[in-house]
Parts: structure tokens; sequence; C-alpha cells
């Protein structure tokens, strides 16, 4: 029975391979292989190109060297709070070259030990004691300086005033002001100086001074001039005139 059986199988078998279309197995094993491999590599996680490699290779360094150039290169200025003196040298026997006002910094060009620094205005290269300033940026490289020599020569004296006139317009509100002086021998120049505030530098060898201001009736101002050379500044007495 058994091989009545198996003969009947084979027997199938063979009316189904007569049956088949002419079909090449390797082309079709080969065919079903790739598309297994398409269909597996679909989904596998794509792999990361160079271009994003390099993005994050440049988010991790670049932050890095942007701060220490900017640090290295930030330059060092001098800002103040109240109005400083800015003189020729460090200390009060070196001349006053200018004032420099709150609100404005200047840059810092060097340092004298123990406490003075060298800035750069708009009158040149002065020196300010360092009690009066807030540096900021990079001064720490700023480089060591050496003084000028003390100033040498006579000391003036003081300021003598020969004459002042004040007149006053009550329609425009105006005052006509005139003060004089007796020039002094070894002055480098002289400054104005209204209401405590310095208002016109003048040269050597000046002896007037003349201005236009406005001055309601019954208001005052006050004057004094000073005199320096090398050695310092002097000063005359304080004038008041009112309308």
């Amino acid at each position: 029975m058994k091989r009545i059986c198996s003969i009947l199988f084979a027997t199938s078998l063979l009316l189904a391979s007569c049956n088949l279309p002419d079909v090449d197995v390797e082309t079709s094993v080969a065919t079903a292989a790739a598309q297994t491999i398409e269909a597996a590599l679909s989904q596998a996680a794509p792999l990361a190109s160079q271009t994003a490699a390099a993005e994050s290779s440049s988010s991790l360094t670049q932050p890095a060297q942007t701060e220490s150039a900017a640090g290295s290169s930030s330059t060092p200025f001098a800002s103040f709070e109240d109005v400083t003196n800015c003189r020729t040298g460090p200390g009060v026997d070196y001349e006053r070259i200018t004032q420099i006002t709150p609100g404005f910094a200047v840059e810092i060009v060097g340092f004298y030990p123990p406490n003075y620094w060298v800035v750069s205005t708009d009158k040149g290269l002065c020196w300010v004691a360092g009690e009066f300033v807030t540096p900021s940026g990079n001064y720490a490289s700023v480089p060591t300086v050496t003084a000028p020599p003390t100033p040498t020569g006579d000391a003036l004296q003081n300021v003598s005033l020969q004459k002042w006139d004040i007149f006053c317009n009550f329609a425009t509100n105006e005052a006509d002001i005139t003060i004089r002086w007796i020039d002094l021998e070894t002055e480098s120049g002289y400054r104005v100086v209204r209401n405590d505030v310095v208002i016109a530098e003048l040269t050597a060898n000046t002896t007037e001074f003349i201005e236009t201001i406005n001055l309601v009736s019954g208001q005052s101002v006050g004057y004094y001039i000073i005199a320096y050379n090398n050695k310092g500044p002097v000063n005359s007495k304080v004038i008041t005139l009112t309308c």
C-alpha cells in the first residue's frame, strides 16, 4: 500500500511539473535575495554624512575659540565718576593738559606704578591718578612706563586782576563781561574759570578776557583766572558780578 501511495505521489509531482511555465531557477532565487536585502536596508538607521560630522565638530570647538579671541583683543579704557585732571606726568607738579568729565571713556596706553594711568585724549597723551579711574577691557596687558622728568623752573606768582566790568542788558537778559589782569613773565598760558568750570584756554601774554552770557536781573556769576607753567598753576582771587 505504501509503495502504491509513493508511486501516486511521484506521478502527481511529474504531472505538476509539466504544467509549470519555463522559469530560470537561478534568476528567481537571485531576484528574491535582492528584494530581501533591499527591504532590510530600508529599515536600517541612515549613516551620518561628512557635512553633519563637520557641523557637529564645529559647534563643539568654535565658541571657545571666539571667546578667547574676544578677550585677547579687548581695548582697555578708563572712565571717571568726577571731573579729573589729566597732566603731563604723575603728580600735581606737572602741568594739567585737560580735564576729563564723567560720561567719557578714554583709551589706556600705559601704567606707572603704583597707581597712575597714561591715557589718550583729544589733547594728546596725559596722566591720571588711578584712584579716580574705573578701568575696563584688557588693561592687564598695558605696558609699564617711566615718568617724565620733574618740571623745573620758577613757580608763578598769583595772578593779579586789574579790572573787571559787567554791563547788563535787561531787555535781552544778557551781560557783557570784561576781565583784565597783569601779565606774568614765565607763564605757559591762562585759563578762565566761570562758576568753577574752565570755559576758556588762553595763550601766554594774554591780559584780557571778554564774553557775553545770559544773565537775568538779580543773578550773579563768579570768575577767576588761572596761570600755569611747568611748575604748576596759580589762581587769581574770585570775583562775583551781578546784574
